[in-house]
């Protein structure tokens, strides 16, 4: 038990953070909230691109046989009848007649509400799919769906990419997007959201080869984590049994975090075989096959799909940056984030904000660096109260300017993570950030 309510305060904690220091916000919250949907703010808005960012240059830019696609949201509903969306994405629910809580039947044992010892309604089936319509009028013909993965954007547009970007077989297409789900199951902060985003690779590759491909992705996808902070002793790799796969897969690893409540899923790896290109080219009537000119051979492609969520990546980087350490009797919080990944790079502070020389040289430290990196300047407070502000936001690099900076030209720089302080001319900051930032 103290375990548990130790993993729940760091939730709290966590959850408290984001909210004070703009990271993450309750959606519509003036009005209440709109639960499962979050919105992120100054900070958070900086970390989420950061994340997207690195993940694209690692995926798309640092290889060569990946190229990108921004497909739509909106499909023909034709598209999700080929997936399988439309008959078999559904959830088995039951409702309590006493507090009107809705649950998954697997998460109930008996007749009885798990929450408040209520009668459970009849079970019934839900589309995990948000429905729209196009155009005026709202019938039958208008129905259209939000997209509930990225995926079926990427198959679609399969000839497309291999016919304009000249490719050959093996190849990915990568895309990062918004996707919608009707969730009914929906706690822990931002780990299940109704609107998240995804970043999500299709690679095809000839049939045959595909278990290797699949097993380099799982190693590969694991690795990435860990390259961008997160510790390898809160990552583990978790295989599929066969009753666990969907309909479209082969095999399936899951890459999982050991998050504040548990073991659960950052990113699935998954062999999808030919199933989606031979459901689009039937359902479409269009020939979806690869041509191998140098074997002269047809084939329809395997897909090995490494699908992550962004938002779920976001909280894990979050939850293994923070600490708590105490520091000259006090407390001291750090979000100890990658370098690539913190929303602020630098802060630039004035020891002393009544001295207008100190503030005129800081002001021109905060323009000199902002053309090269995302920095802040802050005067509002004591120059101990700003390290810890900046610690508790992940910055790692703080730049003081003090009395002595305007004899000597020199600042301080301070480093988040080992405290250290070094004593840097002034011409020289940019240069040493700089380094330190891209090593």
């Amino acid at each position: 038990m103290p375990h548990l309510q130790q993993q729940s305060d760091m939730m709290d904690k966590l959850v408290s953070l984001c909210k004070r220091r703009g990271f993450i916000f309750q959606s519509s919250e003036i009005y209440g909230g709109l639960a499962a949907t979050w919105d992120y703010g100054p900070l958070g808005t900086e970390l989420k691109r950061n994340v997207k960012d690195v993940w694209w240059r690692s995926i798309v830019f640092e290889r060569g046989d990946i190229e990108g696609l921004d497909a739509a949201i909106l499909m023909r509903p034709e598209t999700w009848m080929a997936s399988g969306h439309v008959s078999s994405f559904e959830d088995t629910l039951v409702d309590c007649k006493s507090c009107k809580k809705r649950f998954k039947v697997e998460h109930v044992n008996g007749k009885s509400c798990p929450e408040c010892g209520g009668e459970l309604t009849e079970a019934r089936q839900f589309n995990l799919m948000l429905k729209t319509h196009l155009g005026p009028i709202e019938d039958e013909g208008s129905l259209t769906y939000l997209r509930p993965e990225t995926a079926q954007g990427i198959f679609v547009n399969f000839k497309n990419v291999l016919d304009s970007m000249r490719r050959k077989i093996p190849f990915g297409i990568a895309q990062m997007g918004k996707s919608f789900r009707n969730e009914v199951t929906t706690k822990s902060f931002t780990f299940r959201s109704r609107e998240f985003e995804q970043m999500e690779i299709e690679y095809f590759v000839k049939p045959g080869t595909d278990e290797e491909w699949y097993h380099r992705w799982v190693e590969e996808r694991f690795s990435w984590y860990i390259r961008f902070g997160i510790r390898k002793e809160n990552l583990r790799k978790r295989q599929h049994e066969k009753h666990e796969l969907a309909h479209y897969a082969k095999a399936c690893t899951d890459i999982e975090y050991r998050f504040p409540f548990g073991w659960s899923e950052l990113e699935g790896i998954a062999n999808r075989t030919d199933f989606d290109l031979k459901q689009h080219s039937r359902l479409s009537g269009k020939e979806i096959e690869y041509f191998d000119d140098e074997t002269k051979e047809r084939y329809i492609p395997y897909v090995i799909e490494p699908s992550g969520g962004i938002d779920r990546s976001i909280l894990a980087f979050l939850c293994d940056a923070y600490r708590e350490e105490e520091v000259r009797g006090e407390k001291r919080v750090v979000l100890g984030l990658h370098k690539s990944l913190a929303p602020l790079k630098v802060a630039v502070l004035p020891l002393l904000r009544n001295r207008q020389e100190i503030v005129e040289l800081a002001g021109r430290i905060t323009d000199d660096l902002r053309v090269r990196m995302r920095v802040k300047y802050d005067d509002t407070a004591s120059i101990g109260r700003l390290y810890r502000r900046q610690d508790e936001i992940g910055t790692p690099y703080c730049v003081t300017v003090d009395v002595d900076s305007l004899a000597d030209r020199k600042v301080t720089v301070r480093d988040r993570d080992t405290m250290k302080q070094d004593r840097i001319d002034v011409s020289r900051v940019k240069e040493y950030l700089t380094e330190r930032l891209e090593s």
